[in-house]
C-alpha cells in the first residue's frame, strides 16, 4: 500500500468517527415527549387518513379465499384452538376453559343451535374482529389460522352431535360399551 493510500483510508475512518460522534449528539423527539416541529406539540402522530398498514390488503385477501379443507388443515386448526381458545372455550368447545373455572364470564357453546348454524366465515370474523367479552385476535392469528380454526370448531361441532349410526362399526362397539 503506498504513503498516500494509507493517508486517504486513515482520513475516510478520523471522518467516520467524526460522523458517528455526530450520530450520537443529534436532535431526535422521543415518544410521549413534547415537540415544537408538529403543530399540535406531540412527538405521535396519527396516520393520515387512508393509510393502509403494510402487507393488509394481502391480509385481507387471505381472509376472502376459504383454503381448501384438507387433513392438514384440520390439524393445523387443533393446534391453533388449543393454543388461543381452549383457555376460553375448552378443549370440546363447550365454554368451560381454565380462566371461566377462576371466575370469567363463560362464552357461548359452540353447539348452541345458533353458532351451529353460522357459517365458518362468521368464526373467522369473530376471531379478527372480537365479540362481546372476547377482544380481537387479529394481531396474533394468521389470516390462514383463522380458517383453520373455524374447520376444526365445525369439526367440534360435528363430533358432538354425530349420528350413532354414522360411526364406523369400531366406534358404535366402543360407544356401546363404554362405562
Amino acid at each position: 500500500m503506498t504513503t498516500g493510500a494509507r493517508a486517504l483510508l486513515i482520513a475516510a475512518m478520523v471522518v467516520a468517527l467524526v460522523a458517528c460522534d455526530n450520530l450520537e449528539r443529534q436532535r431526535k423527539a422521543r415518544d410521549q415527549a413534547a415537540s415544537d416541529f408538529f403543530p399540535n406539540g406531540q412527538v405521535q402522530q396519527a396516520p393520515p387518513p387512508g393509510t393502509v398498514p403494510r402487507g393488509a390488503a394481502a391480509r385481507e385477501a387471505e381472509l376472502r379465499q376459504r383454503p381448501a379443507l384438507t387433513a392438514e388443515l384440520l390439524q393445523r386448526g387443533q393446534d391453533r384452538y388449543q393454543v388461543y381458545c381452549t383457555p376460553c372455550h375448552g378443549l370440546a368447545g363447550d365454554g368451560h376453559g381454565t380462566v371461566v373455572a377462576r371466575g370469567f364470564p363463560a362464552p357461548p357453546d359452540f353447539t348452541e343451535p345458533r353458532l351451529r348454524a353460522a357459517p365458518e366465515g362468521y368464526f373467522v370474523n369473530v376471531i379478527s374482529n372480537g365479540y362481546g367479552q372476547m377482544y380481537s385476535y387479529a394481531a396474533r392469528v394468521a389470516p390462514v389460522d383463522r380458517w383453520a380454526i373455524a374447520a376444526y370448531i365445525r369439526a367440534l361441532q360435528l363430533s358432538r352431535h354425530a349420528p350413532v349410526g354414522q360411526l364406523p362399526a369400531e366406534d358404535r362397539q366402543a360407544l356401546e360399551h363404554a362405562p
